[in-house]
């Protein structure tokens, strides 16, 4: 039976998942190495408010546990059984207790994670130099994602400065390229979290349609959002919701949500929830109306037509360079359609900045699970278990609309499965939605 922990608000994750990642792990590392991966920090926002907790993403992969303060150590040539897994978790003081509530107990720990082996966090200075005077490598953490920001000095970060300089004549090994290895390719227990992340995000789109006419605020509709992904478990949004109306749906990255959708104008969504710390990322464009223009329908079947071609590219053995080459060319067939490119664009262009990319500037696809834009090496090429956003979009300031549709999938042997199988893409059936308020 699966015991509900004091920290986390979905159901019960079967521990297995997490056996068989550290599992996994430990098969990757060198002879005699040691493992350690810390808990992300609490960051401040000023006087004495912090922001809401989020756990590190390898930690909670391999071990399940929300909880703030929480280190992993793992090694697995330790000559003693209780030295192999072992979790160090912060203690429930009388005044946490008062303050915070109850933190996790050694027993809870045990049933979340499936290791045996519990310590306060106090004990971690004393068992980590016993460990560490026989072990030869020491496996650290570094983020190494393309668009990491490297001036925060996490938790890891400092824990990598102070071991170089108390430890300084071990070999010191690289954490991320193997546990981006590891996390692209989902197991069949993430793969139902991340789809019930996207039951969730659907139903609060089905939810929130009702509410969409010419004057509602773009915030509004963020609020119907929160409103069903927290009823249903949610740990709320997965990143900042874009909810941009008219010409804002041509920002990217528009999170500001504080202007009033507008009559004959479109409203894209780019949303997803949070659920078991697994993501959802989806996208979908309503005309505020209830109608698309002839001018809309037309750019929003482009690009429908770009995403369904991506689909089928999405095969074992396929990879990103060969796809966003072939993307690019579906795309710059339907830019000439619509007359945005000339032929003579297209023929002058730079092979490094095709002529598409002034409409369509951004990727088709990326990874999905416990980070929105997922670790991965790209440079692999696409197989099984893996699970992908599809996003192709047009985007037309001068017209005052973009349209991006976008869905996650998983790449099966002979498949490509849709995270989102029955909500709509088609405009028509969009504009029967937006009728049945």
């Amino acid at each position: 039976m699966l015991h509900n922990n004091p920290i986390d608000r979905h159901a019960p994750i079967p521990p297995q998942l997490f056996i068989n990642n550290r599992k996994k792990l430990t098969q990757k590392l060198l002879p005699n190495s040691l493992v350690v991966i810390h808990a992300n920090d609490i960051f401040p926002t000023g006087a004495d408010g912090i922001m809401p907790f989020r756990q590190h993403t390898d930690l909670f992969y391999l071990s399940g546990i929300n909880q703030e303060e929480t280190i992993l150590l793992l090694y697995p040539e330790a000559t003693e059984q209780a030295h192999k897994e072992i979790l160090f978790i912060k203690k429930t003081t009388p005044e946490i207790a008062v303050w915070e509530g109850q933190k996790y107990t050694k027993s809870q720990a045990q049933a979340s994670t499936g290791i045996t082996h519990i310590h306060w966090l106090e004990k971690f200075p004393t068992l980590f130099h016993a460990l560490m005077r026989k072990a030869d490598h020491l496996y650290l953490y570094t983020d190494e994602h393309t668009n990491h920001d490297m001036h925060v000095q996490t938790r890891n970060k400092r824990f990598v400065h102070w071991c170089k300089t108390h430890y300084p004549l071990h070999s010191y090994k690289r954490l991320a390229p193997l546990m981006q290895d590891l996390r692209m390719i989902k197991s069949q227990i993430e793969i139902d979290l991340i789809r019930k992340a996207y039951t969730i995000t659907e139903k609060g789109f089905r939810q929130m349609i009702p509410l969409l006419k010419p004057g509602i605020m773009e915030y509004q509709l963020e609020a119907s959002l929160i409103k069903t992904f927290t009823e249903e478990a949610s740990l709320g949004f997965a990143y900042t919701p874009i909810i941009a109306s008219g010409a804002n749906s041509c920002i990217l990255h528009y999170i500001a949500n504080n202007q009033a959708c507008k009559a004959g104008d479109l409203v894209l969504l780019d949303i997803g929830a949070l659920y078991g710390n697994y993501h959802a990322d989806l996208t979908r464009v309503l005309p505020v109306s209830g109608q698309f223009t002839p001018r809309q329908k037309k750019v929003y079947q482009a690009v429908l037509h770009v995403f369904k071609h991506a689909k089928k590219l999405l095969v074992p053995g396929n990879n990103f360079t060969t796809y966003t080459k072939e993307i690019g060319e579906i795309m710059t067939k339907e830019l000439l359609d619509l007359g945005l490119l000339t032929k003579q664009e297209v023929k002058d262009q730079d092979p490094l900045q095709p002529a598409y990319k002034k409409y369509f500037m951004h990727g088709t696809s990326h990874h999905l699970g416990l980070s929105t834009h997922d670790v991965a090496d790209k440079s692999k090429p696409f197989a099984p278990g893996m699970v992908l956003t599809i996003e192709p979009g047009i985007y037309l300031p001068e017209e005052g609309f973009g349209i991006r549709l976008e869905n996650g999938v998983v790449i099966r042997e002979n498949r490509v499965e849709d995270l989102v199988p029955n909500l709509p893409l088609e405009p028509e059936a969009i504009e029967s939605l937006m009728h049945k308020k």
